[in-house]
């Protein structure tokens, strides 16, 4: 066997030696090359949920201060919506005007119509052979008529829808008529009756001055005790006014009416084959009582 000298055994000694620190500097640079991004990948979840915990808890102050800086504002420096009043505007509320009665002054408020009740009577005093040819009749009439601006103004004047309701009707006729509602007696006799007037129109001129024109029409039926203006006649007519007049302001509620003259036309309108119809003039008054 071959002797190893001590040289031989220095010089491998020194090589193994110097391997096995290559070896250990080699093995420690890999180690740290690989334990930066090792601690990078650990650390960075950390590091980004550090942030946007940071990121919400900045958020969540600002929030914060905002409110309490608006609580803690005086009076009239707080943000309003925008509106179409111009500013320096006054509307007419202060600070102690409640939100809720601020909200509905705004807004715009619907008025109710003007109307009326009228408490009117009615008289005639002539006959005229217009639509009709019975000539020897009277007329009388009370009851209450409802008036109310319906249909804005036309030439002027105010339109109001008319209805009306006659509880005492008087007819003054010839006792005995043939059947075509010639008299045949000079005597007269009186029949009671009603009426109603379901469709009208009321043109009313200055209805905001002391002393208002009208002009009216209206349309219903009369029903009569018995038949009218010839035995062959019916119980039931119907009816046509008009007329024109004034309205003299007495208050704030009431005013005078004054009709200066009128027609009151009443005809079976041929449901019968008689059909003598009449024509009368007359005047009527009344008071009107404002609803509003």
């Amino acid at each position: 066997m071959k002797q190893v000298t001590f040289a031989e055994r220095s010089i491998r000694k020194s090589l193994f030696t110097g391997q096995r620190c290559a070896h250990n500097c080699i093995l420690k640079l890999l180690l740290s090359r690989l334990t930066i991004p090792a601690a990078l990948c650990l650390l960075a979840p950390q590091l980004v949920h550090t942030q946007e915990t940071q990121t919400a808890g900045l958020t969540l102050l600002s929030q914060e201060l905002q409110t309490a800086m608006v609580e803690n504002a005086p009076l009239g420096t707080s943000q309003m919506p925008e509106t179409d009043i111009a500013p320096g505007t006054d509307i007419g509320i202060d600070a102690d005007t409640p939100a809720q009665t601020v909200a509905t002054a705004t807004e715009p408020v619907k008025s109710a119509p003007e109307r009326e009740l009228i408490f009117e009577g009615l008289a005639s005093y002539g006959n005229y052979n217009l639509f009709a040819k019975e000539d020897m009749t009277k007329l009388y009439t009370s009851g209450v008529e409802y008036d109310r601006h319906s249909w804005g103004y036309f030439l002027r004047a105010r339109m109001d829808y008319v209805a009306e309701v006659l509880p005492f009707v008087l007819l003054v006729e010839p006792a005995v008529s043939d059947y075509w509602g010639d008299p045949l007696s000079h005597n007269r006799k009186l029949v009671p009756g009603v009426g109603i007037t379901p469709i009208g129109l009321r043109m009313l001129w200055r209805s905001n001055t002391n002393l208002k024109p009208y002009m009216l029409v209206k349309g219903g039926m009369l029903g009569f005790t018995q038949k009218v203006l010839s035995p062959s006649a019916s119980y039931e007519n119907f009816s046509l006014q008009s007329g024109f007049g004034v309205q003299a302001r007495l208050n704030q509620r009431w005013d005078l009416r004054l009709g200066l003259w009128g027609d009151f036309h009443f005809s079976n309108g041929f449901i019968v084959p008689s059909n003598p119809g009449t024509d009368v003039m007359n005047a009527s008054w009344g008071l009107s009582y404002h609803l509003r």
